[in-house]
């Protein structure tokens, strides 16, 4: 079994934990002992950080709004339409007029390059995290 030491992502206490995965699934999580804030601890959301990985219900495709109706589409057809539609609204209402919401299901890393690309891309400081809602 391999163990991936990361941060739990659902709030700012910085809690750190194992996340536990037999060759390509993940399969629990394991609090860290060394950690000075959680000395081995997890509260219920971190104890589940895994679970949604493999849900049967997570999607695992683009889908894009044609007609109406959400249909599966490319990686490339789904960004190039997302960066248009966002640099659209940014040309025409200014970069305060768009805001990101980063989520507790991606890693940390994931989050913080969101966060650069709010910032550096799209010149906007409008960047929140569901775990502060």
């Amino acid at each position: 079994m391999k163990r991936t030491r990361s941060v739990c992502p659902f709030c700012g206490c910085g809690c750190s934990f194992y996340i536990l995965s037999e060759g390509d699934r993940v399969v629990g999580i394991e609090p860290s002992p060394e950690n000075p804030v959680n000395k081995g601890m997890l509260c219920v959301k971190g104890w589940n950080a895994h679970e949604f990985i493999q849900s049967p219900e997570r999607l695992t495709k683009p889908l894009i709004r044609k007609k109406g109706e959400l249909v599966e589409a490319s990686w490339e057809e789904a960004l190039n339409l997302v960066a248009e539609k966002l640099l659209g609204i940014k040309e025409k209402f200014g970069p305060r007029a768009l805001a990101f919401l980063c989520s507790a299901k991606v890693s940390n890393e994931e989050n913080f390059l969101f966060m650069k690309l709010a910032r550096a891309v799209f010149k906007t400081n409008n960047v929140d995290h569901c775990a502060r809602l």
